[in-house]
């Protein structure tokens, strides 16, 4: 079942640098969140916090709060894998394992988990196809290596790869970024519709995927050169592309800066 996430006082660092500063918002379950903002003000970065994957980096911590419904995602006990499976992630470029097969880039995730059974295998497989709108075009060559595909099959491979191991939540990091407007339209149809089950973070520089695929969005910016990048205002997206309450907001959206 899709969850909500808490984000309360986050403040994230890679060593000695704070990277974003004092972030707090809810991200609420069965919708999709928009982050948005010029190049270097944190959205990625607030992004990976929410999987623990900017703990990859090295030097990579947060200070705050992060709950996925109550649960704390940083408590000193909770297994990063753990979160990773509970909030999966989808990244910029297409990135399917090139030597593995259609079938067992989605297999992948569950055989991690310990699962063998060949007939539960082929059901979640032909299940998250499915979900991802790609049955119907790869079904005739499951066997077929993955990087065969397009770019945005590519794409909906990875999703299916994602929601294989049922998350709760799935973040995207500007993933139309690499694809064909056709792609892209098929990629924002696909977000629409897995909003029924999941709760979906979104990073984007596109404005006007923003305004279609977003329930809610959240503007970040720098605070000035050299600083720490901050929100400065989150909200239904139909208000933040209409009536934002912050004139930077609206800067950013008209195009007049970044």
């Amino acid at each position: 079942m899709a969850k909500r996430i808490d984000v309360e006082h986050l403040d994230v660092y890679y060593g000695d640098f704070l990277a974003v500063h004092d972030v707090t918002m809810t991200v609420p379950a069965r919708s999709v969140t928009a982050l948005i903002g010029p190049s270097g003000c944190g959205k990625s970065t607030v992004l990976r916090s929410l999987n623990r994957m900017h703990e990859v980096t090295r030097g990579g911590r947060v200070e705050g709060s992060i709950r996925l419904d109550g649960v704390d995602l940083y408590a000193p006990d909770m297994d990063p894998v753990l979160v990773r499976r509970m909030v999966g992630m989808v990244f910029q470029r297409p990135n399917p394992f090139p030597t593995m097969s259609i079938y067992d880039n989605v297999a992948a995730g569950l055989r991690l988990n310990g699962v063998k059974d060949k007939a539960t295998l082929d059901g979640v497989v032909e299940q998250s196809l499915k979900g991802a709108n790609l049955w119907t075009e790869v079904k005739d060559r499951l066997r077929k290596p993955g990087a065969g595909l397009s770019g945005g099959q590519q794409q909906r491979l990875c999703i299916a790869r994602a929601i294989a191991v049922q998350p709760q939540v799935l973040l995207m990091d500007e993933p139309c970024s690499a694809l064909d407007p056709i792609s892209t339209l098929a990629i924002e149809d696909l977000i629409t519709e897995l909003k029924a089950a999941y709760t979906i973070v979104i990073v984007t520089h596109n404005m006007q995927q923003a305004a279609r695929v977003s329930d809610q969005t959240a503007f970040f910016n720098l605070a000035a050169t050299g600083k720490p990048g901050e929100l400065i205002e989150v909200g239904p997206t139909s208000t933040i592309f209409s009536n934002p309450g912050v004139k930077a907001t609206e800067d950013y959206i008209e195009g007049r800066f970044g």
